[in-house]
């Protein structure tokens, strides 16, 4: 192993503190910060790059903050726990920045004026309404709830500082409470989430679970009993293949109404276990105001919500718009839209299916609103909404790396971008959400 002393300079999307090595390589080094001068260790093979391991943090920088949670430097959860917070905005904007310039391949000058400084989050703490918890083993052998760090090893957890306050003993208390459930057998439990409302109060437990036979009284009971708050719904996820893939062969209510209910923007949607939601409500209430403010639609426009979820964008743009669209491909987040808006008196076409398969029979929109997931929208997305001739495009994204590749596309279609705003949902992380403004 070699070591030597770095100094590190900058910040990598993904996390990493950015400095060199003395043969002039890049070196990418975990939970360290610019300003931060390290003796760090690393085999000297001749890759492009190294990742340095940490030895020695020789001189902390200026940026470092109080580590509020004791578990945040082994924890993967919270990386930037020890980053103060307008060094993580303004990294967060530069990440979107370097993104269009090197990836979109825009012009810095342009890039600089049209990218907003990052819209911070309403909490820097206790802001997620939905942490998933990972199962693993603790020193003694037994079963236990917690994070995978980034080297992978699993870190089981006593509390959790990304929960709501009313919910940080969360994954202590629902680890004794499988493992009474449990007794000398497996659960099958690979993935636990819990979910809770401060403005509505509502709380939910999913477990994510193989097929096979499962105490559905027994752990309702105890599991529902585990939290601190009352009313705790219980839900039971059956997983199709890998833990990692998340294909849902089916959704079991063991206690409860069977669906988690959140106000956003003034109104209440509810979501059965597997249908996404942004974790961070004000955070999702920011990118619906800024989806509108950057649309305008009005009782005369026609538009498309493609990738919709529950109806995040669907329900708002239904109050306002003359006609909307919405299409989704996953069921739970299909059959959940439908409900939300009739609760809710509105009214959309909801279309189930793959929106770069559907785009072809959904007519000429006015306006798009797209809300892919991190790998972006695809070369046929593309081309369909191309082929729409809409107006004005809102991208909302959650990787700068694919959408400053897929906004190079769409500008080269005929697009121009008017405007770039991140916005926080993810604090004390390197996660950021844009959302992009584009006209014909």
């Amino acid at each position: 192993m070699k070591t030597e002393e770095i100094h590190i300079d900058s910040l990598a999307y993904g996390g990493d503190g950015v400095g060199r090595v003395s043969d002039g390589r890049v070196a990418f080094v975990a939970g360290v910060f610019p300003g931060d001068v390290c003796q760090v260790e690393y085999a000297d093979v001749k890759d492009r790059f190294v990742r340095p391991r940490v030895r020695k943090l020789e001189q902390q920088s200026e940026h470092r903050a109080q580590c509020v949670c004791s578990d945040a430097q082994r924890c993967g959860g919270c990386p930037w726990a020890q980053l103060v917070y307008d060094e993580q905005l303004r990294w967060k904007r530069q990440f979107v920045v370097d993104a269009l310039t090197r990836i979109g391949h825009m012009e810095q000058v342009q890039v600089e004026k049209l990218v907003d400084v990052c819209v911070p989050s309403k909490r820097l703490l206790n802001y997620r309404n939905k942490v998933e918890f990972e199962v693993g083993q603790d020193v003694a052998g037994r079963f236990a709830l917690g994070m995978h760090a980034r080297q992978g090893s699993f870190v089981p957890l006593a509390a959790c500082k990304l929960c709501s306050k009313k919910l940080e003993a969360a994954p202590k208390a629902l680890t004794g409470a499988l493992r009474f459930a449990a007794g000398q057998q497996s659960l099958g439990i690979e993935r636990v989430g819990v979910r809770f409302s401060e403005r509505t109060g509502s709380a939910e437990v999913a477990l994510w679970t193989n097929a096979g036979r499962f105490p559905r009284a027994r752990v309702a009971q105890i599991v529902g009993e585990a939290l601190a708050v009352k009313g705790v719904g219980v839900a039971r996820v059956l997983l199709k293949d890998a833990v990692k893939t998340r294909k849902v062969a089916g959704v079991e209510s063991l206690k409860g109404a069977g669906c988690w209910s959140e106000e956003i923007a003034g109104r209440i949607m509810r979501l059965s276990a597997p249908s996404f939601f942004q974790v961070n409500t004000p955070g999702a209430e920011t990118l619906i105001n800024l989806v509108m403010d950057y649309l305008q639609p009005d009782g005369l426009d026609f538009v498309l919500d493609l990738y919709s979820g529950a109806g995040t964008f669907t329900l708002p743009l239904a109050h306002m718009a003359h006609r909307v669209a919405a299409v989704e491909s996953a069921s739970s987040s299909v059959r959940d839209l439908r409900r939300n808006l009739e609760r809710n008196d509105l009214a959309a076409q909801v279309i189930g299916g793959d929106a770069a398969r559907e785009l072809s029979g959904l007519g000429s929109p006015d306006k798009v609103v797209v809300d892919p997931p991190r790998s972006g929208l695809g070369a046929k997305a593309i081309e369909g909404l191309l082929s729409t001739g809409a107006r004005a495009i809102a991208y909302v994204s959650c990787n700068p790396t694919t959408l400053a590749r897929d906004l190079a596309q769409l500008l080269a279609g005929g697009y121009s971008l008017e405007r770039v705003t991140p916005v926080d949902l993810f604090p004390q992380t390197y996660h950021v959400e844009t959302v992009a403004l584009l006209t014909q």
